[in-house]
């Protein structure tokens, strides 16, 4: 299984699902994006001190992850797209991707409303059609943390409608990714630290 040509640090503490090849074509055709992606991936870890802190624009955890791949030469991108017909030519607006190299798009979803998801599975739908973007890549929570985040009084931060695991996994199951191959990793407990 392809799958299994990731690490075992991120097998074992990332929760992984993956669709259409993505690990194939990730280690095979994008080597640098597939190593980038494992390095930020085993070097991160879930600090207690984040999730304590009140929110704001951006998360302490999404911060950490799409800097240590900017530091590697990914970027936030926007893509200018538009469809012709009969030479009329109508906006097709996509959102902007967190981090994007080389056609690998990837989404950081921490703690956002669920409907997050659906945007960013459209917008690799679109964009992979476009042959814009090869795979897509969403780095999300699994819901086991939900247990930690009650212990430390934030439960209600992280509600029932806001982006983990078990509201991504049917959305993609039920085709919300179109024909784009997706790498899903969910942060579990064993990333977590007592900081």
């Amino acid at each position: 299984m392809a799958i299994d040509l990731l690490p075992k640090f991120i097998l074992e503490s990332y929760e992984v699902h993956e669709w259409k090849h993505a690990c194939a074509i990730l280690k095979q055709d994008f080597p640098k994006e597939w190593n980038d992606i494992c390095f930020v991936l085993e070097d991160f870890r879930l600090l207690r001190s984040w999730i304590t802190v009140g929110g704001g624009r951006k998360s302490k955890v999404s911060e950490a992850i799409d800097s240590s791949l900017y530091r590697l030469g990914w970027s936030e991108r926007h893509f200018e797209t538009e469809i012709v017909i009969d030479k009329t030519a109508m906006k097709s607006p996509t959102h902007s991707v967190d981090c994007f190299r080389n056609g690998v798009a990837l989404e950081i979803e921490w703690n956002n409303k669920d409907p997050f998801y659906d945007r960013d599975l459209n917008n690799f739908r679109l964009l992979f059609d476009l042959r814009a973007v090869s795979v897509g890549v969403i780095i999300t929570r699994s819901d086991e943390l939900q247990s930690i985040f009650d212990d430390l009084g934030r439960g209600q931060s992280y509600g029932a409608s806001t982006t983990h695991m078990k509201k991504l996994l049917p959305r993609i199951s039920g085709g919300g990714g179109g024909g784009c191959p997706l790498l899903v990793f969910g942060i579990t407990k064993k990333l977590y630290i007592e900081d």
